[in-house]
C-alpha cells in the first residue's frame, strides 16, 4: 500500500470515528494530528530533564533536539497552509532546557492548531508552495502529522532505552 493510500485510509477512518460528516477529510486529518500532538507532548513532559541530552548514538539528535525538531516542523509545514511567510523560532537551535523545549513545543502546536482548526475539505484542495513544489493544503497537513508520528517513533526508542513507558503504551484506565 502506498503512503498516500495509507494516509487516505487513516483519514477516512478517523473521520468516521469522529462522527463528522461535514468536511470528513479535514476532520479526520485534524483528529490524527491531535492524537499524535497529545502523545508527543506527554512524552516530552514524561522524560526527565537529565535525559534531554541523551543520544542513543553520537550521530543522532538528542532527545531534547528531537523535541525541538518536532516543534520547528510545525512552523515549516503549517506556515504555507496559513499563508505565513514570517520568520519563525528555531526551537531546536535555541531552547536547551526541558522547560524551554516544552514551552516551544506547545507554542508551535498552538501555531499549527490554527491551520487544522480552520481547514475545510474545499480549502484543503488549494495548492501551496513547499520547497519548490506545489501541494494541496490538506497534503501539507497530512505530511505534518506523518512527520510528527515518524519522530514519535524515535521518541519511543529513546524512552525505552531509558526504561520509561512511552505514553502510547501506557495502560488505559
Amino acid at each position: 500500500m502506498t503512503l498516500m493510500k495509507t494516509i487516505l485510509l487513516l483519514l477516512t477512518a478517523a473521520a468516521a470515528l469522529s462522527g463528522q460528516t461535514a468536511d470528513p477529510i479535514s476532520a479526520g486529518n485534524k483528529g490524527l494530528y491531535n492524537m499524535i500532538k497529545g502523545t508527543v507532548v506527554r512524552a516530552a513532559e514524561k522524560m526527565p530533564e537529565e535525559n534531554y541530552s541523551f543520544k542513543p548514538t553520537p550521530d543522532v539528535r538528542s532527545f531534547g533536539q528531537l523535541i525541538g525538531h518536532i516543534a520547528d516542523g510545525q512552523y515549516e509545514f503549517c506556515a504555507p497552509v496559513l499563508g505565513d511567510k514570517s520568520e519563525h523560532p528555531s526551537v531546536e537551535k535555541t531552547a536547551t532546557t526541558k522547560a524551554a523545549l516544552i514551552e516551544g513545543l506547545n507554542a508551535a502546536f498552538a501555531y499549527c492548531d490554527k491551520a487544522y482548526n480552520g481547514m475545510t475539505d474545499a480549502e484543503g484542495a488549494q495548492m501551496v508552495d513547499f520547497f519548490g513544489r506545489k501541494y494541496p493544503k490538506i497534503t501539507m497537513l497530512a505530511f505534518n502529522f506523518a512527520h510528527n508520528d515518524e519522530h514519535y517513533g524515535n521518541i519511543v526508542t529513546y524512552m525505552r532505552l531509558k526504561k520509561l513507558v512511552p505514553p502510547s503504551s501506557e495502560k488505559k484506565h
